[in-house]
This record gives C-alpha cells, sequence and structure tokens, in this order.
C-alpha cells in the first residue's frame, strides 16, 4: 500500500478527528498533512482559481478544527464529513466572488465524491473525473431526493440496510425496497447513456 492511501486510512483519520475534537493539535496537523492535498483538488475543481481554493481550503479547516468536536462517524466517512466543509466553505468562496452564480450542488456533489473515492489520485487526478463517474452521476442526480439519500448512506457511507433504516427512520422494508428499485433505474440510466 503506498503512503498516500495508508495515510487516507478512514480509521486513523476517524482517529486524529476525534483527537483534533479534544482539541490535540498534533492529531489536527496530520489530518491536515494528510488530507489537505486532497481537499484543496476539491475546493479547486469548484473555485478553478488557485488562490479560491486556497482560501476555501483554511477557511474549510477553520470549520474542520472548531467542528471536530460534533463528527458521528456513524452519519459519514471522515473525508465525506471534511469534503463537505470544505465544498460548503467553497460554495461561500464562489457566491463571495460571484453573486450572479448558480450552483446546482447536487449533481456537482456526486461528481466531485467519486473523484474523491480513489485514495490513490493526487489532487489533479481527481480533477480528471472519468465518463463513469459522470454518467454515475447523472444518473444519481436523476433519483428522488430520498432514495438517492438511501442509496448513497448504503454505499458511500458503506452502511447496513438495517443502519440506514435507523438513520432514515424507515422502515427496513422500504429501505431495501427503495435500493432495489433505485439500482434497478442507475443500471436502466447508465445502459441508456452508454448505448447514446
Amino acid at each position: 500500500m503506498s503512503p498516500a492511501a495508508q495515510s487516507l486510512d478512514p480509521q486513523q483519520l476517524k482517529t486524529w478527528l476525534l483527537a483534533a475534537g479534544n482539541k490535540d493539535a498534533t492529531a489536527f496537523r496530520q489530518l491536515y498533512n494528510s488530507t489537505s492535498s486532497k481537499l484543496f483538488g476539491f475546493a479547486l475543481r469548484i473555485l478553478h482559481k488557485q488562490e479560491l481554493a486556497e482560501e476555501a481550503l483554511q477557511e474549510g479547516f477553520v470549520a474542520i478544527w472548531n467542528n471536530a468536536a460534533a463528527y458521528q462517524s456513524h452519519l459519514a466517512a471522515p473525508m465525506t464529513w471534511m469534503a463537505t466543509i470544505v465544498r460548503n466553505k467553497a460554495f461561500d468562496v464562489l457566491r463571495r466572488s460571484d453573486d450572479t452564480v448558480e450552483i446546482d450542488a447536487e449533481q456537482f456533489d456526486s461528481e466531485v465524491m467519486n473523484a474523491l473515492r480513489d485514495p490513490q489520485a493526487t489532487p489533479i487526478e481527481s480533477l480528471q473525473l472519468s465518463g463513469d463517474a459522470k454518467a454515475l452521476a447523472f444518473c444519481m442526480s436523476a433519483l428522488e431526493g430520498l432514495h438517492r439519500q438511501v442509496v448513497a448512506l448504503a454505499f458511500y457511507h458503506d452502511l447496513s440496510h438495517s443502519e440506514v433504516a435507523q438513520q432514515m427512520s424507515l422502515p427496513i422494508g422500504t429501505v431495501k425496497t427503495w435500493i432495489r428499485r433505485s439500482l434497478e433505474r442507475l443500471r436502466t440510466c447508465l445502459a441508456k447513456r452508454e448505448a447514446s
């Protein structure tokens, strides 16, 4: 395993994040060193300008430090939680720099989160989203909101059906049905896009 992949081990990130929640500056520094390049690439994907991405990253890490104590590992993987904070800060920077901008956050999130999934990817590689990732993002965005959320919890956050049901306060049968139907819709959508 490469050092980069090792440094993004979710369990290690969780340990550092929880320690940062107790204001452990050393753990926070390790968290920053391990994740900042990937999160910078994420911010750059939104903002397209290095100085704006740096601003969003800095604001993001201030928020991560201030909110680390509130992090709940059962709700999101550490990288997902931090990427969401950086994404929100990047959107804030984007709005400040251009008040006419309209952000399609759901479509965008799907594409960027897929790019973040690859532990081996450098920030530049993370920006070069594959056609498959874009197709999946497009098809995910076509799902109804709650169905998309259930699928995301099951697959992005690696929750079991019962954990998703508990998280969403839904009957487990509903969760299973929604996941099955959503996967069928994704398969159909991806097949159509591949054929076109």
